[in-house]
């Protein structure tokens, strides 16, 4: 995979700064929309090139898009995870890459308001809205072999993980590694904000997967990256504050998930429709003159469309079922963290499902001659397929199948 600096996009974007800040969250979600069709023009030749994606943030940043969740006094649009779920749809459907790098940097821009103290929080997100910074993160749970060692005032981070989405592209990249040493309590998770460009930090060029080419998800290593105790997440005198606010990271990130690939399926299905209306032809014994006329195109079309907007739907639904839950960290209960969970779970799998039938059976619609590489329609579903097994859609089905018939709240953990 090159690391060089891709080209230009092709379409020369507004100029933002020129024009008024949206003034509501419908007209942040339309500025999202403006930067889908930017993305679109050439989503194709840039899924080829898997260059590294420098153009595509910077977009992000002169659309104001990146601190939409940062507050109003210091430069951000001060909004909430309703409208990053949906900012985050908007901007999937132009590149699948590019949603899912913005929709992580809003979890990891919120990293220290679920898991930091006061103190924390308010710093943290001043300087992100401030400089515009751009957030990764290498917090891949599966990877247990990143260890913090205490130095007195000092903590210090070594190890690896297997994937860091965001990378090479972003300001700085939330750490997470588990702290040791004999007075270490067991399992002790602890997170940190660091920069991004310091020699500690080697961001390795092998995320070469089929889809989500654009994410910057490759390997990094860790060696000797120090870190002011005051800088650990939710510690005060080396003690973690638990809350279970703490553990909203997963619900939180689970509905990005399922923002971008809802993004990605409206963008597969705009592209083939298109493609429809304007060169598939009809089947020579079906009768029609036209391909929008045959009744089996018509009949998938409405049947893609329908379940694509019901779970769109339901993921709204879910969203602002949230905001109690958003708006008043200190209050959240087992229980309602619990339910919430749930509700996740059952649109993680509905939406997984309906992306990957939406993204493999558009070619059904558009013929043969859709399959052309310079149109790239298989990357909508390769973008998919790849980002689903991120974990197993079954335990989402199970976690809902064990509230229903046995009141059982879901585990949190890593991965629910």
């Amino acid at each position: 995979m090159t690391t060089t600096e891709n080209r230009p996009i092709d379409t020369a974007h507004p100029d933002w700064a020129a024009r008024p800040t949206p003034d509501s969250p419908e007209a942040w979600v339309r500025r999202a929309r403006e930067v889908a069709e930017i993305l679109a023009v050439d989503a194709a030749e840039r899924d080829r090139a898997a260059a590294t994606p420098y153009r595509e943030v910077q977009l992000l940043r002169d659309a104001g898009l990146v601190t939409l969740l940062g507050p109003v006094e210091h430069g951000g649009a001060g909004l909430e995870w309703p409208t990053a779920y949906l900012v985050t749809r908007a901007v999937a459907e132009g590149d699948g890459s590019i949603g899912q790098l913005l929709g992580y940097h809003y979890l990891w821009n919120w990293a220290a308001r679920l898991v930091g103290t006061r103190e924390q929080i308010a710093h943290v997100e001043a300087e992100a809205a401030r400089h515009r910074w751009f957030f990764g993160g290498a917090v891949n749970p599966r990877d247990a072999d990143v260890t913090v060692r205490d130095e007195g005032e000092h903590l210090v981070f070594n190890g690896g993980k297997t994937f860091s989405t965001g990378s090479k592209v972003s300001d700085v990249t939330v750490l997470e590694g588990v702290l040791e040493g004999p007075e270490a309590p067991p399992d002790t998770h602890v997170f940190a904000i660091v920069p991004s460009d310091q020699p500690g930090l080697t961001f390795h060029d092998d995320w070469d997967n089929i889809g989500q080419r654009l994410t910057e998800s490759g390997s990094v290593s860790i060696a000797e990256v120090r870190v002011p105790w005051s800088d650990a997440a939710g510690f005060v005198d080396k003690k973690f504050q638990p809350r279970v606010y703490n553990t909203l990271n997963v619900p939180t990130i689970q509905l990005v998930f399922v923002n971008f690939y809802l993004g990605i399926a409206r963008g597969a299905l705009n592209q083939a429709r298109s493609y429809t209306r304007s060169k598939t032809r009809p089947w020579l014994h079906g009768g029609q003159q036209r391909a929008v006329d045959e009744p089996y195109i018509l009949d998938t079309y409405g049947d893609l469309a329908a379940k694509l907007w019901a779970v769109e739907a339901l993921a709204d639904q879910v969203a602002q079922e949230a905001l109690p839950i958003h708006r008043d960290p200190d209050a959240v209960t087992p229980q309602a963290r619990g339910e919430h969970e749930v509700r996740v779970a059952a649109v993680k799998a509905r939406a997984t499902e309906v992306a990957l039938e939406v993204t493999s059976r558009i070619f059904e619609v558009t013929g043969a001659r859709s399959t052309v590489a310079e149109l790239a329609l298989d990357r909508f579903w390769r973008n998919v397929r790849t980002h689903t097994l991120h974990d197993p859609v079954a335990y989402k089905r199970r976690e809902v199948g064990a509230f229903l018939l046995r009141d059982e709240l879901p585990e949190p953990t890593w991965y629910s």
